[in-house]
């Protein structure tokens, strides 16, 4: 009888030992070339692919600094369309007190004479620095309407001016850094009805 104790549950068998792993089979020099021709085909690709978004970024990135710096000169320029609308008012109010004096004429007193020129002067100055500012005076008489630029406050019947011209401006258009501040409030011409031309009735003389 053996001196050896029970073990429950007995051990399981020992497994097999694996069988020593394969060499790898050396690859020929034909299939070497191949293997690196598509990885170099594959980094290439990818590399294309990395670049065309970065280029994409970029462009992107330069539509919104150039559109944020429009932004920004724009409301640098506009900033004071309110005060400039203000200002062409009382410019527009200097050519109405020039206006209003009486044309030069001889014997007429000098106190008319300084005033006009007086005023005239304080005119060119201050449309001078209006201009510098970007605010500019434009005197439609002559040129095509332009609903842009020009309010119609009537139409008038004239063969002297083409149909759709502005006749008279009773005021200019004011403009700041070219966007309209103020229409300039004109006549416009039209063109004059045709004339009927009434043919002569033919009498009867056979009677």
């Amino acid at each position: 009888m053996s001196n050896e104790p029970n073990v429950w549950p007995p051990a399981p068998p020992e497994a097999p030992a694996a069988p020593p792993a394969a060499e790898p089979v050396p690859e020929s020099p034909e299939q070497v070339m191949q293997a690196a021709a598509a990885r170099i085909a594959e980094l290439e690709a990818q590399t294309a692919e990395l670049k065309d978004r970065w280029m994409r970024a970029e462009a992107e990135n330069a539509n919104v600094r150039a559109r944020a710096q429009r932004e920004v000169n724009e409301a640098r320029q506009y900033a004071v369309q309110k005060f400039a609308a203000d200002v062409v008012e009382a410019a527009d109010n200097l050519r109405r007190g020039l206006d209003s004096l009486p044309p030069p004429a001889e014997g007429q007193p000098e106190i008319i004479a300084r005033l006009r020129e007086g005023l005239a002067g304080v005119e060119r100055s201050f449309i001078a620095i209006l201009e510098r500012n970007g605010i500019k005076r434009e005197d439609p008489t002559g040129a095509p309407f332009d609903p842009n630029l020009h309010q119609a406050m009537s139409e008038q019947e004239s063969e002297a001016h083409p149909p759709g011209s502005v006749i008279q401006a009773w005021t200019p258009a004011w403009t700041l850094h070219g966007r309209l501040l103020r229409p300039a409030m004109v006549v416009v011409a039209k063109a004059p009805p045709p004339e009927i031309t009434v043919a002569p009735s033919k009498l009867d003389t056979t009677a």
